[in-house]
């Protein structure tokens, strides 16, 4: 058994994880038990979002009774990781230039939920958040009986703070850290559903890495909302990097929250 920490940098909501930060986390011990594939450097997980990651404390992570890992605090199951087979389809790129262009009609500009996300905040200064602010480009094409889908976008240049310690690489490129790269992939989903018009919070997400993004390097990345039903809206998003090669894509699934759960 070994602990998880997320520091209280990362944080979506004040007191809590930035979902896409800590399943990125949790997802690092998951990649022990997939099977090998020798054509990406990281298996594909999914971890599920079981309550809110606390901040600055110990978490608890071990094996789960059928497979995976999970992350406990108090007793209470917070994530749960396991590999997948799913297969995940790249959303269809934008030019950085439309990406950037993009940003001025960012809707949490104007009202944000949590303005202290790692990801998306508005609250977060340069080199501590991730500051990426995306906004809606041209509708993914309709697909045989699939509708025309939304699409936000949004550019992102990886901060020197994010550097990871190591990486599997034969370069000398800085990247940044696996858990900073799920979160990068998380909020432009929500921003690609209906985030504009109730309080969403990320229930679970599964990510392919074929990269990790190479710090001050600009990037673009990508959200397409995927559908809604009840309480439950579904997206994916894909990051690109500066040469438009695919780093990671997720697919993800929110759930419409009581906002008064998060006063």
């Amino acid at each position: 058994m070994t602990d998880l920490i997320i520091p209280s940098r990362f944080c979506g909501p004040p007191s809590s994880g930035n979902g896409g930060y800590s399943a990125g986390a949790l997802a690092a011990y998951a990649g022990d038990d997939c099977p090998e594939d020798r054509s990406r450097p990281w298996p594909v997980v999914t971890v599920s979002l079981l309550a809110p990651p606390p901040l600055e404390v110990p978490m608890s992570v071990a094996a789960a009774d059928g497979e995976g890992v999970v992350a406990s605090y108090a007793g209470r199951q917070v994530l749960a990781a396991r590999c997948t087979e799913d297969e995940i389809t790249d959303v269809l790129p934008v030019s950085p230039d439309e990406a950037r262009a993009a940003e001025s009609t960012y809707a949490g500009l104007t009202s944000h939920p949590f303005p202290t996300c790692f990801a998306c905040g508005t609250g977060r200064d340069h080199g501590d958040g991730l500051r990426i602010f995306p906004g809606r480009v041209a509708d993914a094409p309709a697909e045989d009986d699939r509708p025309a889908r939304p699409r936000v976008a949004a550019t992102w240049t990886p901060h020197s703070t994010l550097a990871e310690d190591y990486h599997n690489y034969t370069d000398a490129l800085p990247r940044a850290s696996l858990p900073v790269t799920w979160a990068a992939l998380d909020c432009v989903g929500g921003w690609a559903g209906d985030l504009e018009e109730r309080l969403m919070v990320l229930a679970r997400m599964t990510a392919r890495l074929d990269s990790l993004p190479v710090i001050g390097e600009e990037h673009v990345v990508v959200g397409m909302g995927r559908g809604q039903e009840g309480r439950k809206t579904w997206t994916s998003s894909t990051l690109y990097d500066a040469d438009g090669r695919v780093v990671g894509s997720a697919e993800h699934l929110w759930v419409a929250v009581d906002p008064a759960a998060f006063v």
